[in-house]
C-alpha cells in the first residue's frame, strides 16, 4: 500500500513540477511537449500498479488515470485560459478524487461502504457545484463588467453633452468673431464638429 502511495505521490509531484515550470503563455510546442510527459507519465505510473493485485491495483490505476486527467485539464487551463478551461481543470480534479474515494470505499464492508460512497459523492457533487458556481459567476462578472463600462461611457457622454451645452450658452452673450472663436474653442474642448 505504501508502494501506491509513493507512487501516486512521485507522479503528482512531477506533474507539478512539470507545471510549475511552464510559462504564463506557451507555445504550441511547449504544449505538446508538456502533454507527451503527462502520457509517458501515465504509463509509469501505471506500470508501477501492475505489481499489485486486488483493490489495492485498483486504487492505483485511479490515482494515476486521475492524476493524467487533472493534468492534462490543467494544461489546458494553462494553454489556453478561459473561464471554461479552468472550470474543467476544477472538476477534472473533483472526478479524480471521486474515483480515487470509490476505490478506497471497495475496501469497506456493508453500511460503512454505503455510507463511504455517499460521502464520496456528496464531496464531488460539491466541489462539481462549487466550480459551476465560480464558472456562472465569472460569466456574470464578466457581463456586469462590460455593462458598467458601458455605463461609464454613457455617463461620460451624457456630461461631455451638458458641458458643451453650457459653454455654448456661454459664448450666447457675445457677438459677432468673439462668439464664432468661443463657439469654435468650445466645439475643439468638448470634440464637436
Amino acid at each position: 500500500m505504501k508502494n501506491i502511495n509513493i507512487t501516486a505521490f512521485a507522479f503528482a509531484i512531477g506533474i507539478a513540477l512539470s507545471g510549475n515550470a511552464m510559462a504564463e503563455s506557451m507555445s504550441k510546442d511547449q504544449y505538446k511537449l508538456a502533454k507527451k510527459n503527462i502520457a509517458k507519465e501515465y504509463k509509469v505510473a501505471n506500470k508501477a500498479c501492475d505489481s499489485l493485485s486486488g483493490n489495492a491495483e485498483d486504487i492505483c490505476e485511479a490515482q494515476a488515470k486521475g492524476a493524467k486527467n487533472t493534468a492534462k485539464a490543467e494544461l489546458e487551463d494553462k494553454y489556453k485560459p478561459t473561464v471554461k478551461t479552468r472550470y474543467d481543470a476544477r472538476a477534472a480534479k473533483a472526478n479524480a478524487d471521486y474515483s480515487v474515494a470509490k476505490q478506497k470505499c471497495d475496501d469497506k464492508d456493508g453500511n460503512v461502504e454505503d455510507v463511504c460512497e455517499k460521502e464520496a459523492k456528496a464531496a464531488n457533487v460539491q466541489e462539481i457545484a462549487a466550480a459551476e458556481a465560480q464558472l456562472k459567476t465569472s460569466k456574470a462578472d464578466a457581463v456586469a463588467i462590460e455593462k458598467s463600462s458601458d455605463a461609464r461611457k454613457d455617463a461620460e457622454t451624457d456630461m461631455r453633452d451638458a458641458n458643451y451645452a453650457v459653454a455654448k450658452e456661454k459664448c450666447d452673450v457675445l457677438a459677432d468673431d468673439a462668439k464664432d472663436l468661443c463657439i469654435s474653442n468650445a466645439k475643439a474642448h468638448f470634440d464637436r464638429k
